[in-house]
């Protein structure tokens, strides 16, 4: 794995959604670049804010050094692709208009810009022995179960579960396996937050013990995995579950509560004893 950072040339752009933005990263920047097994694998994007001073490349510890305002600010992003002949790098990026750091410069970017990163990292990677998989998120999970997908062995079930705005955020999913996808639209529902855990739960799974990946708004993938663990007997083990964000929190904001708030999710349901 790649600790150190590595930067990354646009070589193109491309909208595969009215939210989400697709970048290709190329150069030798990428020499460096080692990917790990995992199909959730991340990087952690460092943005240089306007006025900084520096540019990319740049020495990651020399420039938190600087002032608050001027040291670059870190995104993690899931790796879509990484095509080792080309050496190209590719992560899809979730866009809301001018706010935050990462969907801005994404939308801006253009050939020839420049992007560092550190990484990747990660923790999952489809069990090739499940009997049939359940993954499920929203937008934010969409590159990371997209990788997962397509290592899922040929002709094994792979129930997904994702929520986006409407018809028009989803995206096309390819996989070996048998995929039953069911996409949730949360323009004009009442209470959006509680799709994702309704669906699941409405759903008829198949015999046996699932491998599963739910991750996306820290509220609702809680409550898919109270639903998973207390509802279907699910063990904790068989599961990577977690949140990449939380409604009405700024990036900055999750981090700071993010432990507190992981360590009461997991008091939610408790072992199961024998």
């Amino acid at each position: 794995m790649t600790t150190s950072a590595v930067y990354g040339e646009v070589e193109r752009t491309e909208w595969l959604t009215p939210g989400m933005v697709r970048v290709v990263l190329g150069g030798a920047g990428l020499d460096d670049f080692e990917p790990t097994a995992w199909t959730d694998q991340y990087v952690n994007a460092l943005f240089v804010p306007d006025g900084a001073g520096y540019d990319v490349p740049f020495d990651p510890a020399e420039a938190r050094n600087g002032p608050p305002e001027h040291r670059p600010v870190g995104r993690r992003y899931t790796v879509r692709a990484w095509d080792p002949e080309a050496r190209h790098l590719t992560i899809d990026f979730v866009a809301h208009g001018d706010s935050g750091m990462a969907g801005p410069w994404a939308q801006r970017a253009r050939p020839g810009d420049r992007l560092q990163v550190v990484g990747p990292s990660g923790g999952y990677r489809p069990d090739p022995d499940a009997p049939w998989y359940l993954m499920a998120g929203d937008e934010s999970a969409i590159p990371a179960i997209a990788a997962s997908l397509e290592q899922v062995p040929a002709g094994r079930d792979c129930f997904v579960f994702l929520v986006v705005d409407d018809e028009r955020h989803e995206l096309p999913l390819d996989t070996p396996g048998e995929l039953r996808c069911t996409w949730l639209h949360r323009l004009g529902v009442d209470a959006p937050a509680e799709l994702l855990v309704g669906a699941v739960a409405a759903a008829t799974f198949p015999a046996g013990h699932p491998d599963v990946f739910v991750h996306g708004e820290a509220g609702e993938i809680r409550a898919v995995r109270r639903h998973l663990l207390a509802d279907r007997g699910i063990e904790r083990d068989q599961t990577s579950i977690s949140p990449y964000w939380r409604r009405r929190h700024t990036d900055e904001a999750w981090r700071e509560v993010k432990a507190e708030w992981l360590a009461e999710v997991a008091q939610d349901v408790c072992p199961r004893t024998t």
